[in-house]
């Protein structure tokens, strides 16, 4: 097991034996949100220290290195405040830093109140840079600090935080070889939450292997020595998928998201910053993408445009209810496609990416089986893409990969700017490994998937590359086993050696009665009625081994 899950299981067992009566969806937030603060204190810190501006006491204003005292006017720390603030982002007060918390918790001096000024004070600094405070605020708005399950007082209340504060206190940001596994660690933990949160978990989680199909799938084609490349994830979550990106791709990435569930969206925001990706190098928003199309940019002369991505990944909400209205046929997103059925917002979803998807770009989008045989609007909208050459692939996935369903999805590959008119389908429905509450992808079941994908080549049962004239003969139905047949027939039967084999277990059985009649005819017993019994069962045999 390496160092991170093995932090990451410490910090589950003692995170529940800490929560109580709390559900772990709720407890989430406290562990994560702690965890998130002690980073950015100690990421401020580092960063104080590196450009000598403190010296061995950082939670101290007067601290301050001298000659960065003599450049600055202000005699309360304001100016230290504003530098941090625009080099940073964000500030952390000397009297909140995490150590100084700390500190009050280990000397038994912390206030009930001190938790919330805490928080307030983080807020309110955001003022003093005001390029990031969309980056930052908020964004602990979902630790309730007065929620009654941590205790039914303000001390109760303060003594849950501070049980926290020694957990996350205690955590090992580094492995063996000094390297930081923070974010491994936080990942993990979101993990941890969702397969215990059901359902709900499909609201902020991706499995970690179905983000790696996504990301490889979007990515095969993608041109590494592209500069600032940017990566879009509409219904984004936790981050989690986003973050995949960072693998696949070389250069330093522009991350964007949406996500309408603000407590998911402040988890995002926390995600991407403690693995690494700075706050001016990622835009998520708070939003419904299907009501709010975003995010867009103002070009050279003046007019909005919508923003264009290298890569566009999804895992959104299946099958759900949206408001299609005839105010959206005139939404650029829509007008070209038609509007998805009210219940079902599937190709509402896709063709939302597909706008901002560049024209030579990828997107990789999950969604269910249906949206590649349903008739009537979603009939309508698959011939379009069809016909304007949009589709690459097709991957059909096993069932029971996800927490807040077990129905099999489909991954589907959508282009701009294909040259060929061909589209290949993947069957990969029966390559996973089987577990007790949820089945995985395994390492050779994603090769297999990305391999076939570049090979774009047929395998018999499990992948064809249909012509668009074999599509069009279907009448653009695109479920699966119309064109990979995965059927094994069983092998041929012998019936001369099924017949030989039947003569021999015949010759076998009358042999075997014969030497049992004759075992029989050797007991002797006092017992008449015994003898008598013996006698018709032998009689019988007898019978049985003439005929």
């Amino acid at each position: 097991m390496d160092k991170a899950k093995e932090v990451t299981n410490k910090i589950w067992d003692m995170a529940n034996r800490l929560r109580g009566n709390m559900d772990a969806s709720e407890y989430r937030n406290y562990i994560l949100g702690f965890m998130f603060y002690r980073y950015l204190s100690e990421r401020q810190e580092n960063h104080l220290f590196k450009n000598k501006i403190l010296m061995n006491t950082p939670e101290n204003i007067d601290g301050i290195n001298d000659e960065y005292r003599r450049e600055v006017s202000g005699k309360d720390g304001s100016d230290l405040l504003a530098y941090i603030a625009n080099s940073t982002g964000y500030v952390i007060g000397p009297e909140y830093t995490w150590k100084t918390i700390v500190d009050e918790v280990n000397n038994n001096t912390i206030k009930p109140d001190t938790f919330q000024q805490m928080l307030e004070s983080f807020e309110n600094n955001l003022k003093l840079n005001t390029k990031s405070i969309d980056d930052f605020s908020g964004i602990f708005a979902d630790m309730n600090l007065n929620n009654s399950r941590l205790g039914n007082t303000t001390t109760a209340r303060a003594k849950g935080l501070t049980e926290i504060v020694n957990l996350v206190d205690r955590i090992e940001y580094k492995d063996e070889n000094g390297k930081d596994i923070l974010g491994r660690i936080y990942e993990y933990l979101i993990k941890e939450f969702a397969s215990n949160s059901g359902k709900k978990a499909g609201e902020f989680y991706t499995p970690h292997e179905v983000s790696q199909v996504l990301a490889k799938l979007a990515t095969v084609s993608f041109d590494q020595s592209t500069l600032y490349p940017r990566v879009y994830d509409f219904t984004c979550g936790s981050g989690s998928l986003l973050l995949t990106l960072k693998n696949e791709i070389k250069n330093k990435i522009r991350y964007y998201g949406q996500e309408l569930n603000t407590t998911t969206y402040n988890l995002a925001r926390m995600n991407l910053m403690m693995n690494d990706v700075k706050y001016d190098h990622m835009k998520l928003r708070n939003a419904d993408t299907l009501e709010q199309d975003w995010p867009s940019e103002i070009n050279e002369q003046g007019i909005e445009r919508p923003l264009k991505f290298d890569v566009v990944v999804a895992n959104p909400p299946y099958s759900q209810r949206w408001d299609n209205s005839d105010r959206k046929l005139k939404d650029p997103r829509f007008k070209d496609y038609g509007l998805a059925p009210k219940t079902k917002a599937d190709y509402a979803f896709l063709l939302h990416g597909l706008y901002h998807l560049d024209q030579n770009g990828t997107m990789a989008i999950v969604l269910p089986h249906g949206v590649l045989f349903r008739g009537a609007k979603e009939g309508k909208i698959r011939e379009a893409l069809l016909k304007k050459n949009q589709i690459d692939a097709i991957i059909g996935m096993p069932a029971g990969l996800f927490y807040s369903t077990g129905i099999p999805t489909v991954v589907l590959v959508l282009k701009k700017n294909r040259t060929n008119k061909d589209i290949l389908f993947i069957d990969a429905s029966k390559g996973f490994e089987k577990g007790k509450n949820q089945n995985k992808l395994r390492k050779e079941d994603i090769d297999k998937i990305i391999n076939t994908y570049k090979e774009r080549k047929d395998v018999e049962r499990y992948a064809h590359v249909a012509s668009f004239d074999e599509i069009k003969e279907n009448d653009f139905n695109l479920n699966i086993p119309r064109y990979v047949d995965t059927f094994v027939p069983e092998p041929p039967v012998d019936l001369k050696k099924v017949a030989a084999d039947l003569h021999e277990t015949n010759i076998e059985i009358q042999k075997n009665q014969k030497e049992l009649v004759g075992m029989l005819k050797e007991l002797t017993s006092d017992d008449d009625d015994i003898m008598d019994g013996l006698n018709a069962i032998i009689k019988e045999l007898e019978e049985e081994t003439r005929d």
